[in-house]
């Protein structure tokens, strides 16, 4: 077990100052059950390059050399790491009873590489049961993340405003580029030409729907269940004069209706839920023409089942659900005899999208937190630099799945067109 320094017994308040002096409080000292708290979270931390300290300058170095010092600032917060270390990591890093000294990203990655996704396990039955949801429930789920203002996520986001993975053609590529680059690629992945009729359900801020239009020659109807997106779509869509051939719909997409030649899920399929797959793939398939209908489904999602981390459902993603291949494929796809073409992953495009993301978000820092407030700025930070740090480790993936009606024989014979 690993020994720490003999520690002062302090005084619970601080001494009597000199007289005209300020009063300077004098931490108190661990107790045997925080020592016992510290060297437990020391080894579960075991091989990580990081540096605990705790409120009155007691250390442990868990590895070197350290790419972060973790600060515990009171005995609070460190029996919370020790019993629920997951959430209170994130709570306490969002209410600064925690501060991390050093490179965040690094610290996440290196924690992320430690666990072994094979023994988390899919979750319990209860848990699963209340991913997702139904329409109410979706709307209040997206009211929490999506319907902060428009003007926040203009702050970091590209000049298109698209929350979902980039594609970055060269390494070189900025963020623009690489978000018009991503339109492209679904366009094309899609086979979206001239004159179809083309679905999306869950459609941000409207930015593919307006590309597939103003690049493909599409007629394309867009759901949302966000006010403030639906409302900005629009406006952009009356802007460049594709109002008569966008539209953009303020509903669930439970209730997506009429007839389609392409259908387009991208980044949705996360605030579904494994219980509402099937009715997902049930829309898909009464709206999708039976001869030569063919989508897409472009999500974040899991090689091996494991729920979202607890703090990201608690104060990021209410209900949210990264699947697995086979939970996406088998409840929204198989049931209704949909003919799987192509699957990619883009996990290292998404690691590089978050990480512009989160230095864009760093820059706007002081802005978000006159706009919100520190702890809010501290929420979101630690959001990005994890989700970076996910895809980095491969605890997260980015799948597209393309995908046509079983019986169609009307769909590229070759990939060349996508590299084109």
């Amino acid at each position: 077990m690993r020994t720490f320094p003999t520690l002062a017994r302090h005084p619970r308040t601080s001494r009597l100052p000199a007289p005209g002096a300020p009063a300077q409080p004098v931490p108190f000292a661990p107790t045997r059950l925080d020592r016992w708290c510290l060297a437990a979270l020391t080894r579960s931390l075991e091989g990580v390059p990081v540096e605990l300290r705790l409120w009155d300058g007691t250390t442990s170095v868990v590895a070197a050399p350290c790419v972060a010092r973790v600060d515990i600032r009171n005995r609070r917060t460190l029996w919370g790491l020790a019993l629920r270390p997951e959430l209170e990591f994130g709570e306490a890093y969002r209410d600064g009873r925690l501060e991390v000294d050093g490179d965040l990203v690094a610290l996440l990655v290196a924690i992320d590489r430690k666990v072994d996704w094979r023994r988390v396990g899919p979750g319990s039955r209860l848990m699963r049961a209340r991913l997702g949801g139904g329409a109410s429930a979706a709307r209040q789920n997206v009211r929490h993340h999506y319907d902060l203002g428009n003007e926040f996520y203009r702050l970091w986001l590209d000049e298109q405003l698209v929350y979902t993975c980039a594609y970055f053609p060269t390494e070189g590529t900025n963020l623009d580029g690489a978000q018009r680059a991503k339109l492209d690629y679904v366009c094309r992945k899609a086979d979206i030409r001239p004159g179809d009729v083309v679905y999306e359900a869950g459609c941000g801020w409207g930015a593919l729907a307006l590309h597939a239009a103003r690049n493909f020659g599409a007629r394309v109807r867009a759901w949302n269940v966000s006010t403030e997106q639906v409302a900005w779509a629009r406006e952009r869509a009356r802007a460049e004069g594709l109002d008569d051939r966008v539209e953009f719909v303020l509903d669930d997409y439970r209730r997506i209706d009429g007839r389609c030649d392409v259908f387009l899920s991208v980044g949705m399929l996360e605030h579904v839920g494994p219980r509402y797959y099937h009715e997902l793939g049930a829309v898909i398939d009464r709206c999708l023409h039976p001869a030569h209908g063919r989508g897409l489904l472009h999500f974040i999602g899991r090689n091996t089942a494991a729920p979202f981390s607890a703090w990201i459902r608690k104060r990021i993603f209410p209900g949210a659900h990264a699947p697995t291949l086979r939970e996406a494929i088998g409840g929204t796809l198989e049931p209704f005899a949909f003919s799987v073409l192509d699957v990619e992953n883009l996990r290292l495009h998404y690691e590089k999208t978050r990480a512009h993301w989160l230095a864009r978000f760093e820059q706007a820092a002081p802005r978000v937190a006159r706009m919100f407030d520190e702890r809010f700025v501290r929420t979101w930070r630690l959001y990005l630099a994890g989700s970076q740090a996910s895809f980095a480790t491969g605890c997260l993936q980015l799948f597209q799945v393309t995908f046509a009606r079983g019986t169609s024989n009307d769909v590229p014979w070759t990939r060349t067109e996508l590299y084109r």
